[in-house]
């Protein structure tokens, strides 16, 4: 029997703008209620990013706490939290989510380990940085998704566990096709998998028209797929994707054609060592 395929929805992001797509969730609700719906679809998480009342991205704790609070109202759905946050954001605001306890705390929170030009902006992490996140992720008992736009992230991931700050094997994020960045090549996801330590686990997120057949090079070899909005609001060539979950039914639609079945959070559990 194949191994079960990890279907992560990342549901807001930072960029996306209701200016772009008026199906982007904003308030703690309309994300609750996507949430819900990419369950039923074959999401196992949801990567989450917050946004003021207006539609500003924010690390706010109380906006993660509200919109974490009424996700787990409705759905069983495993929570990620971004500590990427917005560009140009200082780490105590991107670490805002890694604030909560108790019933509040998420299931896994994003680390970033490396710079990059994002398009026109720097997605700066250099290593104080990104060693002080570890910390903090540690602190409250997360695993973190090593999240990778170069290959040299990899690396930088292994000197993290060398001083003890993340384990290995752990679970990676190739994020592909961003300007600046890795190509969404299926020889670049190759050479991506192939530098991995032994043992990890490995998410793949195309970005743009890049994300659906990312989520089929990602079946065939084993590993797993984020898709969403925060990536690519498109369903189809000019066609707006009406919510998260259209683009998950679709993942869930080309995992099953490729012979494996979307994970259900449970699964997902045991499948990154989330405890």
């Amino acid at each position: 029997m194949s191994t079960p395929m990890v279907i992560t929805a990342a549901m807001v992001g930072a960029e996306t703008t209701r200016e772009q797509t008026p199906y982007l969730p904003i308030t703690a609700e309309e994300i609750a209620e996507d949430a819900a719906k990419c369950r039923e679809a074959g999401a196992a998480m949801v990567h989450l990013h917050v946004r003021t009342a207006d539609g500003k991205p924010s690390q706010d704790a109380e906006l993660f706490r509200a919109a974490i609070r009424a996700i787990r109202k409705r759905t069983d759905v495993l929570i990620q939290t971004s500590t990427g946050g917005a560009v140009g954001m200082d780490v105590d605001e991107r670490c805002g989510a890694l604030t909560l306890t108790g019933a509040d705390r998420p299931d896994m929170a994003t680390l970033t380990t490396g710079t990059v030009n994002f398009g026109e902006e720097v997605f700066w992490n250099p290593r104080p940085l990104v060693r002080d996140i570890a910390k903090r992720i540690r602190a409250i008992g997360l695993r973190p998704e090593l999240e990778c736009f170069d290959v040299g992230m990899i690396d930088e991931a292994r000197y993290l566990a060398k001083e003890g700050l993340v384990e290995l094997p752990g679970h990676f994020d190739f994020v592909l096709g961003v300007p600046g960045a890795l190509q969404a090549r299926p020889e670049v996801l190759d050479f991506m998998i192939a530098a991995l330590p032994e043992g990890c686990t490995w998410t793949v997120a195309g970005v743009g028209r890049q994300q659906l057949p990312f989520v089929d090079e990602a079946a065939k070899r084993g590993g797993n797929a984020r898709v969403g909005l925060e990536d690519n609001i498109y369903l189809s060539k000019g066609v707006l994707a009406k919510g998260n979950h259209e683009l998950v039914a679709e993942a869930a639609k080309r995992v099953r054609a490729n012979g494996r079945e979307p994970a259900t959070p449970e699964q997902a559990r045991q499948l990154l060592r989330l405890g």
